[in-house]
């Protein structure tokens, strides 16, 4: 029944929602919002603007789901979906789990149902409603690119604000506070950072300063105010090699097979490294440390020492090259334990 709902509570939430919120839906995913807000940075340096972001932080979920059936209402959902909603959420309790045992059954008034299908439906929804009261589609403050003004990115619940100016960012964040606090949502200010190309003076807000980075972690990606990319591979690869350590037990089994150790480096290493990407700049130097880093998991795989200089070719039972690890250097004669990138 879940599945039904959520089909067509999907349809209405296609229709409601921006561009610039790409959470949760089809065809869609982080890397697109990576990608995106490293191209803003390209631009505003191609342009030679300043640009100023802040990366914003919630610390309290949903108030009561009275509020909830009634942005829904605002937002255009049928009536009869928000009805079975309602009986859906009505009467929820639950009970926590220690290690003394469970407590007592408990009412939920608040939030959306943990682990629930239907729940980044309902959020982009909630978040979408604060985001239109906020007036940021009809701002003039923002970045211009392309004759298009945009001054705000989101995942979910993860939001970036951006102006060209201190004092337009400023004006963003706290028409976007105030809105929040309506339906029950609050800033983090703690959390809640502040990253500008240009000079730009402290904040407080509600007697707290924000504070002024010169990175931050954005979807699992580091973003630096000067667009550098060369410190998010580095990072990659320190996440990359920590993944490699962790698989040692595994890599020392005899009980393993090679390729089944060559799958879990695939599967579990590759994709830590090249997490994003698609957004990178890659310089000859960078693109060295690339093949230097495969290199390293193949010969850590197989327990190559760093001082062996020449390798045997490896063969499976039937005498047969592993194709999995490549070709040949033409120059040296010897196998190199990297595949080409057109198989990667």
């Amino acid at each position: 029944m879940l599945k039904i709902l959520q089909a067509r509570l999907q349809q209405s939430v296609n229709r409601e929602l921006p561009d610039v919120q790409a959470g949760f839906r089809k065809g869609r995913g982080t890397r697109d919002q990576i990608a995106n807000i490293c191209w803003i940075m390209e631009k505003a340096r191609e342009f030679q603007k300043s640009i100023y972001f802040c990366f914003i932080d919630y610390a309290k979920a949903f108030d009561v789901h009275n509020k909830l059936w009634k942005i829904l209402k605002e937002m255009g959902i049928p009536d009869h979906l928000t009805c079975l909603l309602r009986n859906l959420y009505s009467g929820q309790e639950a009970t926590v789990r220690t290690g003394h045992g469970t407590t007592d059954w408990f009412q939920i008034g608040k939030g959306v149902r943990q682990g629930c299908i239907l729940s980044p439906c309902l959020f982009n929804l909630y978040a979408e409603y604060i985001m239109r009261n906020a007036g940021l589609e009809e701002a003039q403050a923002g970045v211009k690119i392309s004759r298009r003004n945009i001054n705000n990115l989101r995942y979910a619940d993860d939001t970036i604000l951006m102006a060209e100016s201190e004092e337009e960012l400023k004006s963003l964040l706290m028409k976007v506070k105030v809105e929040s606090e309506k339906v029950g949502l609050k800033l983090n200010i703690q959390k809640t950072k502040i990253m500008a190309s240009g000079p730009i003076a402290s904040w407080e807000i509600d007697g707290e300063t924000v504070e002024t980075v010169s990175d931050f972690i954005f979807l699992g990606s580091k973003i630096t105010v000067d667009g550098d990319c060369s410190h998010e591979i580095k990072r990659c690869f320190l996440l990359g090699r920590k993944v490699m350590t962790n698989l040692d037990s595994i890599f020392k089994s005899r009980d393993i097979t090679l390729p089944t150790k060559v799958r879990l480096v695939k599967a579990m290493v590759f994709p830590v490294v090249m997490y994003g990407c698609e957004s990178w700049t890659v310089k000859k130097a960078e693109h060295r440390r690339i093949d230097a880093f495969e290199l390293w998991c193949w010969r850590r795989l197989l327990r190559v020492p760093r001082t062996a200089k020449e390798i045997q070719p490896v063969h499976s039972e039937g005498d047969q090259p592993w194709d999995f690890f490549g070709r040949n250097d033409a120059k040296a004669e010897t196998p190199v334990l990297w595949p080409p990138h057109a198989k990667s």
